[in-house]
């Protein structure tokens, strides 16, 4: 394994992939030996050529910064000599450059899974019962009633789920519209069988409101419980539960067409490798279901920001560059509106990783979009029906973002990540380390090591391996971690005021 690795011929760092004390040697090409100025950590940056106080810095072959100072060759980029080079709002125009994209003539487009088909002809990869609260005020009586399903209807269905949140009451304008939007398109989520949704009955999101955003339902599929009416509302709900069980044992599973499978791509606790190794790994495998006529949904608006001329770049038409464009300048608004600088970002973690600046982050954020062309741009909350890659409104926050790919409707989401986390989102989460160190450490937490592209293994058999895990997965053969440990939670955006 080398040393160090140069991302684009252009580029102006290399990135370690070693701890380097200061004095010692690097080999670069052509023989050239370059002495460090600097004590290095692994995945951190150390410029090859010098840069000029005011100079862009370039890596991916685009800039990630402006340098703070004259730096020399040797040293140590990071954020003590290198800043953002972002400013306010870009002027954005549309050229029409988006590459021809062979859908469903991929060698995969033949290939199955085991799912289950829905009576509206959704598909889903699992088969459970969700509990959906309208509103915070009833969590514990719902985490209650899960939980006694669950032991209940063992082995019945592929268990009984209910997902928390403060929200419901208390909400005006867009936050109540927010909720009810995400909440209802969960709703109808198919890996959910079947669903109970259960109110309080004196909350903003009434039940009768909420069926209006839910649409159009099957009784037999979705029920509702309104806990103040009931005598005993646990009961109840149990008993409304049993009907849902045995409405969720008419669907076995069968063979249905990878073109059906919709991925979530998220990336979390970033570090310096990520844009080397899972984010390209999953750009790889998004192109590769989306040649097979499949879905993939990218999100984490805030970072896209200094990435994202290479997203319009690949619109599918000016009407999509458009969405884009507001996409992301309505972000930025979103930024100003609370007072906040535009570009304040990454976090601490994702700057002891190496990442330095916010368009060094998104350049290697996008990445796990692949080369697809981006067919549509989809707002908070309501659910992707375009296939081909989609763009989705959320913001970076794990939680949140991931809790919007899933009512989207991504089947499962994989999540890049250099530090590792534990949680999972309403469906199988798949946690891809970007180095062999986490994996290794942190093996309950950890699906799949992307690590592997700096030592064994080739990009080209890392995706077969992915590909075929995500396959496993989807038909029910396996599980991810978040399953196993029951990780499944969900975050709701706010914004506004709470009364």
């Amino acid at each position: 394994m080398n040393s160090w690795v140069r991302l684009h011929e252009d580029d102006h760092v290399v990135i370690a992939l070693q701890p380097f004390a200061k004095g010692d040697k690097l080999t670069l090409e052509a023989g050239l030996v370059l002495e460090l100025q600097d004590e290095v950590p692994k995945g951190h940056k150390v410029l090859t050529h010098a840069v000029r106080q005011g100079e862009h810095v370039l890596k991916f072959g685009y800039s990630i910064g402006v340098a703070k100072e004259d730096i020399a060759p040797g040293s140590w980029v990071h954020t003590h000599n290198m800043g953002t080079g972002l400013k306010g709002f870009v002027d954005y125009s549309y050229e029409q450059t988006a590459p021809e994209q062979v859908i469903g003539q991929s060698r995969d487009a033949g290939r199955s899974f085991q799912g289950f088909v829905r009576e509206n002809g959704d598909v889903g990869i699992r088969n459970e019962i969700w509990i959906i609260n309208t509103v915070g005020c009833i969590n514990k009586t719902c985490e209650i009633i899960a939980r006694k399903a669950h032991a209940l209807y063992e082995g019945r269905v592929d268990g009984v789920y209910h997902f928390a949140h403060p929200f419901g009451c208390s909400q005006l304008g867009d936050d109540l519209v927010h909720t009810q939007k995400l909440l209802a398109s969960l709703v109808n989520h198919p890996n959910a069988a079947a669903v109970l949704v259960i109110g309080l009955g004196c909350e903003n999101n009434q039940i009768d409101a909420f069926k209006r955003a839910i649409g159009e339902h099957s009784d037999e599929r979705v029920k509702f419980l309104k806990s103040q009416e009931a005598e005993d509302e646990i009961e109840e709900a149990l008993e409304l539960v049993e009907q849902l069980v045995g409405y969720a044992e008419r669907f076995k599973r069968e063979p249905i067409s990878v073109s059906k499978l919709k991925l979530g791509l998220k990336c979390g606790g970033s570090d310096g490798l990520s844009g080397i190794t899972a984010n390209p790994l999953v750009g790889a495998v998004s192109d590769r279901l989306i040649e097979a006529g499949g879905t993939a949904i990218l999100t984490e608006v805030p970072e896209m920001f200094g990435a994202e001329t290479i997203l319009m770049n690949r619109a599918a038409n000016e009407q999509v560059f458009g969405k884009i464009v507001h996409l992301i300048n309505d972000f930025k608004q979103y930024f100003i509106k609370h007072d906040q600088e535009i570009y304040e970002n990454p976090s601490p973690g994702n700057k002891a990783g190496g990442i330095s600046t916010l368009e060094e982050k998104s350049l290697g954020c996008t990445q796990k979009g692949g080369h697809a062309i981006v067919q549509d741009v989809v707002p908070y909350g309501e659910r992707i029906t375009s296939s081909g890659l989609n763009l989705l409104e959320a913001p970076g926050n794990d939680l949140v973002s991931v809790t919007a790919l899933s009512a989207g409707g991504a089947h499962i989401v994989l999540f890049t990540t250099g530090r590792g986390t534990p949680f999972g989102g309403p469906v199988p989460t798949v946690k891809i380390a970007t180095n062999s160190e986490l994996a290794g450490r942190k093996k309950n937490w950890i699906d799949f090591n992307a690590g592997q592209l700096l030592e064994d293994k080739s990009m080209e058999t890392l995706t077969d391996e992915l590909w075929e895990q995500l396959i496993s997965l989807a038909s029910g053969e396996i599980q991810t971690h978040n399953e196993r440990n029951g990780f499944k939670e969900i975050a709701i955006f706010k914004d506004g005021v709470i009364l």
